[in-house]
């Protein structure tokens, strides 16, 4: 099951996703199943959710530096209130990076971590607890059962 969220989209983005998955397992199954439009994000150096935002194919493309100030702030919080010690902790760091940058194949990594093909395409941004916005945040929280490759298959057809 993956659980998916409303956070503030403004214009263009109105039409894309924030999801996460359920723990680590299902962690591995979402960095393998990611398409080009997604960013990851993690709190930084500790265990925490996985949160993706599914970018919307637009002409030029959205990139990193391009999502808004309010969209960031609520999918660092998402990470943030979904991490055992960061959600404890009144700042952290959170991780962000294109789907494409996350490395998977180095050996002897534990179910669920990744690494970066390239640091310098992830961005960083210190994140202080803001329980309203995680407050607002869960209240739109939906389980979905997610055909991982299907869901692939889909924006992949989509995008042709």
């Amino acid at each position: 099951m993956v659980f998916t969220y409303t956070v503030r989209l403004p214009g263009v983005l109105q039409s894309a996703i924030c999801y996460m998955g359920l723990d680590k397992h299902e962690n591995e199954l979402l960095i393998s199943s990611g398409v080009p439009t997604d960013v990851w994000f993690h709190v930084d150096d500790l265990s925490s959710a996985h949160v993706y935002l599914r970018l919307p194919s637009t002409t030029p493309p959205l990139t990193l530096d391009s999502i808004p100030p309010d969209t960031m702030e609520d999918l660092c919080q998402l990470v943030k209130a979904n991490s055992i010690k960061g959600s404890k902790m009144n700042n952290v760091k959170v991780v962000y990076t294109p789907w494409g940058n996350l490395r998977k194949d180095l050996v002897g990594m534990d179910v669920g971590t990744v690494g970066f093909k390239d640091d310098a395409q992830c961005r960083y941004r210190r994140i202080v607890k803001g329980r309203e916005i995680v407050d607002r945040i869960e209240k739109t929280k939906t389980k979905v059962k997610w055909d991982y490759w299907e869901v692939k298959r889909f924006w992949e057809e989509a995008e042709r």
